[in-house]
């Protein structure tokens, strides 16, 4: 194909991810090629508007040189395009072509950028260190915790988690936790990895930080949980707790005993749980939040889907999953509790059809991803909250208990607006203002400051309360 033709197809196409038109060489210029350098490569032609009208350039002889040089210059990695000088309709212009850069992310002046359809967008910090991390081939539970050392881990959990891993393969791991961990990278150059310390870790955890609660309303709970421990154990307790607050329907089979059905399957929400602590992204603060009420399962987790797949991607099966904490993930195939990569949403789906008429949703919210389960339409009793007929006794008690619980919730907001106003307020006035015992302030308080809500600082006398944050259940 001629020059002129080739030119003359790619005008015809106009841009897209992979071409741009510009009048005259500039930082945009720059831009945009490194946005393909970040994304799958492309052309810029300079001397076409947008309108895809042939403008030309006047150039002097060393003019293209200098650009190349500029685009060096200002780019980190430096990148140097291919060049190429065509004339058409007795105009010049100047086709820089660029592929994809195997080291990423490229910046401009401090700035990255990718490409989305046919314009420049500038990436956040989490698409700037996923690129990073993906560059080289690993992910960020790799990396080094510099804040926590080995003596901070459980080998005890180390040693349970070999156990069961022989137990998946059927095989034999004859080495002592430490060697298992430098083995398998849980340690890395003598150094714990953050992978490594989320799954072992003694004690508390200020990044694995779980809230799980059972509403009446969306601001009325009568039951929660925080779970801040290693993710193994967060698994297990997550799953208890949900269990505990599922309906229960029997069904007689005939048998003996009778078949106990819950409401939801609980092979769904299985899937769901071990995908939040799998794939969160734990460099972000937000905690992981469930909430159950009577007709739904709220799962929300912080870190939107991963690696550019999309929602829709979910729903067709048409993608290739890839893993943002790939040592994480690993060691839950090591026992069991993933069975193949990237098959988790297909199988929930799959298990909430066959289960019959459970509907899910999937979508990306608040900066991150949310799952909801629908509990069916009750067709064994007419009543609003959706249980079966034989429960509707066990609502009518619990409601004698949603009164107290409700005054707690509107005794918590009481007392963060009395600190807001004034954070160095005592029991005593606490007391005065609700219109309850010193002992019941120290009480709900005291659950405050468990729920990471509010903290004392300073001394006894001369301290003050800070407001850390609002219930993440209101």
């Amino acid at each position: 194909m001629t020059n002129h033709s080739r030119i003359a197809e790619l005008i015809k196409k106009g841009e897209s991810e992979i071409l741009e038109f510009k009048t005259r060489f500039n930082n945009e210029v720059i831009e945009t090629l490194v946005a393909f350098a970040n994304t799958g490569g492309g052309k810029v032609i300079i001397g076409i508007n947008s309108q895809k009208e042939i403008t030309g350039l006047t150039i002097g002889p060393e003019s293209i040189q200098n650009w190349i040089n500029e685009i060096k210059n200002k780019t980190s990695p430096s990148l140097l395009p291919d060049a190429e000088m065509v004339n058409i309709e007795n105009k010049t212009l100047v086709i820089f072509s660029i592929q994809e850069y195997p080291i990423k992310p490229v910046s401009t002046k401090g700035k990255y950028f990718k490409r989305i359809v046919n314009s420049n967008h500038l990436m956040d910090l989490n698409e700037i260190a996923n690129e990073h991390l993906r560059t080289m081939n690993s992910s960020w539970d790799f990396y080094p915790d510099p804040n926590h050392t080995i003596d901070t881990i459980s080998l005890e959990k180390v040693d349970q988690f070999i156990r069961k891993a022989e137990r998946q393969s059927q095989s034999r791991i004859n080495l002592d936790p430490l060697t298992f961990l430098t083995k398998f990278e849980f340690i890395r150059n003598k150094q714990l990895t953050f992978g490594g310390y989320l799954l072992f870790l003694k004690d508390y955890c200020p990044i694995s930080d779980v809230q799980v609660g059972r509403f009446k309303s969306e601001t009325m709970i009568i039951d929660s949980m925080s779970l801040n421990s290693d993710l193994f154990t967060e698994v297990d307790e997550m799953l208890f707790f949900i269990r505990k607050h599922l309906m229960v329907e029997y069904i007689i089979t005939g048998k003996a005993q009778r078949t106990e059905r819950f409401d939801y399957p609980e092979d769904a929400i299985r899937e769901i749980v071990i995908n939040m602590i799998v794939h969160r992204d734990y460099r972000d603060s937000s905690q992981s939040i469930i909430k159950i009420f009577d007709d739904k399962i709220e799962f929300y987790n912080p870190g939107k889907l991963f690696g550019g797949i999309t929602v829709n991607d979910l729903l067709t099966g048409n993608y290739i999953s890839q893993s943002r904490n790939k040592l994480i993930a690993k060691a839950f195939k090591e026992v069991g509790l993933i069975e193949r990569y990237g098959s988790g949403i297909q199988r929930i789906i799959r298990i909430c059809k066959e289960y019959g008429g459970i509907k899910i949703t999937f979508e990306e919210i608040f900066n991150g991803f949310r799952v909801i389960l629908y509990k069916k339409e009750n067709t064994l009793a007419n009543n609003k909250d959706g249980y079966f007929a034989e429960d509707i006794q066990d609502v009518i008690k619990n409601d004698t208990v949603n009164d107290t619980v409700n005054d707690t919730v509107k005794r918590s907001d009481l007392i963060l607006k009395e600190i807001e106003k004034n954070p160095k307020v005592t029991y005593e006035e606490l007391s005065g203002l609700l219109n309850v015992s010193r002992i019941t302030i120290i009480r709900e308080m005291g659950k405050m400051k468990k729920l990471g809500l509010i903290q004392r600082v300073g001394a006894d006398k001369k301290g003050w309360w800070i407001i850390l944050r609002q219930s993440p259940f209101v």
